[in-house]
Protein backbone atom coordinates (compact mmCIF):
# COMPACT_ATOMS: atom_id res chain seq x y z
CA UNK A 1 0.00 0.00 0.00
CA UNK A 2 1.36 3.38 -1.04
CA UNK A 3 1.36 6.11 1.59
CA UNK A 4 2.58 9.69 1.41
CA UNK A 5 2.32 11.43 4.76
CA UNK A 6 2.91 15.17 5.01
CA UNK A 7 3.92 16.96 8.20
CA UNK A 8 5.23 20.32 9.32
CA UNK A 9 2.41 22.62 8.33
CA UNK A 10 0.68 25.18 10.52
CA UNK A 11 0.24 28.87 11.18
CA UNK A 12 3.14 31.26 10.66
CA UNK A 13 3.49 35.02 10.50
CA UNK A 14 4.47 36.77 7.26
CA UNK A 15 8.21 36.59 6.79
CA UNK A 16 8.45 33.40 8.77
CA UNK A 17 9.58 29.92 7.80
CA UNK A 18 8.21 26.41 7.77
CA UNK A 19 9.64 23.07 6.69
CA UNK A 20 7.29 20.51 5.22
CA UNK A 21 8.18 16.83 5.15
CA UNK A 22 6.64 14.00 3.17
CA UNK A 23 7.44 10.45 4.19
CA UNK A 24 6.76 7.84 1.53
CA UNK A 25 6.18 4.13 1.90
CA UNK A 26 5.10 1.37 -0.46
CA UNK A 27 7.08 2.73 -3.42
CA UNK A 28 10.65 2.51 -4.68
CA UNK A 29 11.22 6.08 -3.60
CA UNK A 30 14.51 6.69 -5.36
CA UNK A 31 13.06 6.27 -8.86
CA UNK A 32 10.19 8.70 -8.36
CA UNK A 33 10.06 12.38 -9.18
CA UNK A 34 8.72 14.01 -6.06
CA UNK A 35 6.73 17.19 -6.03
CA UNK A 36 4.93 19.63 -3.81
CA UNK A 37 1.68 21.15 -5.00
CA UNK A 38 -0.67 23.57 -3.33
CA UNK A 39 -4.29 24.57 -3.60
CA UNK A 40 -5.71 27.76 -2.21
CA UNK A 41 -9.47 28.24 -1.67
CA UNK A 42 -11.21 28.86 -4.98
CA UNK A 43 -8.07 28.18 -7.00
CA UNK A 44 -6.72 25.25 -8.96
CA UNK A 45 -3.99 23.02 -7.62
CA UNK A 46 -0.60 24.24 -8.79
CA UNK A 47 2.93 22.89 -8.83
CA UNK A 48 5.17 24.52 -6.24
CA UNK A 49 8.38 22.55 -6.69
CA UNK A 50 9.63 19.20 -7.92
CA UNK A 51 12.81 17.16 -7.72
CA UNK A 52 13.85 14.32 -10.00
CA UNK A 53 15.61 11.13 -8.92
CA UNK A 54 18.84 12.75 -10.08
CA UNK A 55 18.25 15.86 -7.99
CA UNK A 56 17.17 18.30 -10.70
CA UNK A 57 14.78 20.82 -9.23
CA UNK A 58 12.03 22.96 -10.68
CA UNK A 59 10.14 25.81 -9.00
CA UNK A 60 7.11 27.92 -9.64
CA UNK A 61 8.11 31.51 -10.37
CA UNK A 62 6.18 32.68 -7.33
CA UNK A 63 8.42 30.74 -4.92
CA UNK A 64 11.83 30.93 -6.59
CA UNK A 65 14.45 32.19 -4.17
CA UNK A 66 12.23 31.54 -1.16
CA UNK A 67 11.46 27.80 -1.23
CA UNK A 68 13.87 24.88 -1.48
CA UNK A 69 12.93 21.30 -2.26
CA UNK A 70 15.22 18.43 -1.28
CA UNK A 71 15.07 14.68 -0.84
CA UNK A 72 16.70 12.05 1.34
CA UNK A 73 16.55 8.70 -0.41
CA UNK A 74 17.81 6.93 2.71
CA UNK A 75 14.72 8.11 4.59
CA UNK A 76 12.24 7.99 1.69
CA UNK A 77 11.42 11.59 2.48
CA UNK A 78 11.08 14.81 0.50
CA UNK A 79 11.24 18.23 2.12
CA UNK A 80 10.08 21.73 1.28
CA UNK A 81 11.86 24.50 3.13
CA UNK A 82 9.73 27.63 2.92
CA UNK A 83 11.27 30.97 3.86
CA UNK A 84 10.02 34.55 3.65
CA UNK A 85 6.47 33.30 3.66
CA UNK A 86 3.73 35.56 2.35
CA UNK A 87 -0.03 35.53 2.96
CA UNK A 88 -0.50 34.39 -0.64
CA UNK A 89 1.38 31.19 0.22
CA UNK A 90 -1.60 30.14 2.32
CA UNK A 91 -2.95 26.88 0.92
CA UNK A 92 -3.23 23.16 1.42
CA UNK A 93 0.08 21.65 0.37
CA UNK A 94 0.16 18.21 -1.22
CA UNK A 95 3.03 15.80 -1.73
CA UNK A 96 3.14 13.91 -5.04
CA UNK A 97 5.16 10.95 -6.24
CA UNK A 98 5.34 10.43 -9.99
CA UNK A 99 6.93 7.70 -12.11
CA UNK A 100 5.85 7.24 -15.72
CA UNK A 101 2.10 6.52 -15.57
CA UNK A 102 2.05 6.16 -11.77
CA UNK A 103 1.08 9.13 -9.62
CA UNK A 104 0.35 9.15 -5.90
CA UNK A 105 -0.84 11.92 -3.60
CA UNK A 106 -0.66 12.65 0.08
CA UNK A 107 -3.68 13.79 2.05
CA UNK A 108 -2.54 17.40 2.16
CA UNK A 109 -1.49 19.71 4.97
CA UNK A 110 -2.60 23.23 5.74
CA UNK A 111 -0.17 26.14 5.68
CA UNK A 112 -1.55 29.49 6.84
CA UNK A 113 0.47 32.68 6.66
CA UNK A 114 -1.18 35.39 8.69
CA UNK A 115 -0.42 37.97 11.34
Amino acid sequence: QVRLVESGGGLVQPGGSLRLSCAASGITFMIYTMGWYRQAPGKERELVASITPGGTTNYADSVKGRFTISRDNTKNTVYLQMNSLKPEDTAVYYCNANYRFLSYWGQGIQVTVSS
